[in-house]
């Protein structure tokens, strides 16, 4: 059961991708839903049209996974697959039921690893300053040499990351290419990071890992171990003028607490693409601040989303059928 037309266009799968499904599974009845399907956040709401094309589906293709769903399929469902990174509750559901569970965590590392560095270099590089005189019709080099703001060079920069994951990976590695000094934690710490990190810890390391960042970027799923761990703590151990990133999940960064360091000047600026509540509700305070950058949770677009997928999805449907173990099995009791 194909169960991807989003109502978004940049994450509807295509036809040929649909295609290419069918032609992976002969003999298989493979069903398409035509319904607009809810490819936001973690995806998880569904369509009438899906809850009633779901009796007797084996495998189910989709954004995350709709209650009615599990209901109408409950007996026959053996795998399913989310086109999303983070696991939605209705697929967190599932535990004990052995039906195996995957997602699309490592389809969005390469794209949100850029976005991160875009923001990298978007406050190293004064581009807030910029774009506020701009707004205001003034050429102004104030912000620039008045000593007020130091610009570092990327190189000079200390990259802490929480979460060394796939997406974490993506980040370090760009990190450690344009020169950066990069460290980590992670649930599984023995699991290392890539080649040049220079310290990966677990999360009891967290306060050591802000203590030595000069940006920290969040790429952790959220998790009850995650859930508020950038708190004012955390926060309160940055250098100075920090920058702090989050592409993860809102739930994982302190809100308030950010704005406090923002105020204090503890934190440079502050770059956003997830929030506690989404979407941003447009009198949050987030929104009309100087040292903040915004985007909709949307760090992950990328043009060749459906090249990767689709990849992803075929791969694992011929591991299904051999058999064999598939790629990017969601650990349903860790959350992701």
């Amino acid at each position: 059961m194909v169960d991807l037309a989003a109502k978004r266009a940049v994450w509807r799968i295509p036809p040929q991708s649909v295609d290419l499904i069918r032609g992976a599974l002969p003999g298989w009845d493979v069903v398409q839903v035509d319904a607009p399907a809810n490819s936001d956040g973690d995806g998880g709401g569904g369509s009438s049209a899906a809850v009633a094309a779901a009796r007797g589906a084996e495998v189910y293709l989709g954004y995350g996974l709709p209650g009615g769903v599990v209901d109408a399929a409950r007996s026959s469902l053996r795998w399913v697959h989310t086109a999303t990174a983070g696991v939605s509750p209705s697929l967190a559901a599932l535990k004990g039921s052995g039906i195996t569970v995957t997602n699309s965590a490592g389809i969005h590392a390469e794209p949100m690893a850029d976005w991160v560095v875009a923001a990298v270099a978007y406050f190293a590089r004064g581009f807030d300053h910029a774009i506020r005189a701009q707004r205001e019709g003034q050429w102004t080099k104030d912000a620039f040499t008045d000593g007020s703001t130091p610009f570092p060079e990327l190189a000079d920069l200390r990259l802490g990351i929480v979460g060394l994951g796939g997406i974490g990976a993506a980040v370090a590695k760009r990190g450690l290419a344009l020169g950066m000094k990069v460290m980590g934690v992670r649930r599984r710490p023995n699991h290392g990071g890539p080649a040049g990190v220079k310290m990966v810890g677990g999360f009891e390391a967290l306060g050591t890992l802000a203590l030595g960042s000069d940006v920290l970027a969040i790429t952790v799923p959220l998790t009850p171990e995650t859930a508020g761990a950038v708190n004012a703590d955390i926060l309160g151990k940055l250098p100075p003028r920090a920058v702090v990133i989050n592409v993860s999940r809102g739930g994982i960064l302190n809100e308030d607490a950010l704005l406090a360091s923002l105020e204090s000047g503890q934190v440079r600026g502050a770059a956003l693409d997830v929030f506690a509540t989404e979407p941003l509700p447009p009198a949050h305070p987030l929104w009309h601040h100087p040292r903040v950058l915004i985007t909709p949770h949307v760090s992950a677009v990328t043009a060749r989303f459906w090249d990767r997928e689709t990849a992803l999805i075929l791969g694992n449907v011929r591991r299904y059928l051999g058999g064999e173990r598939l790629v990017n099995v969601v650990d349903l009791e860790a959350g992701y």
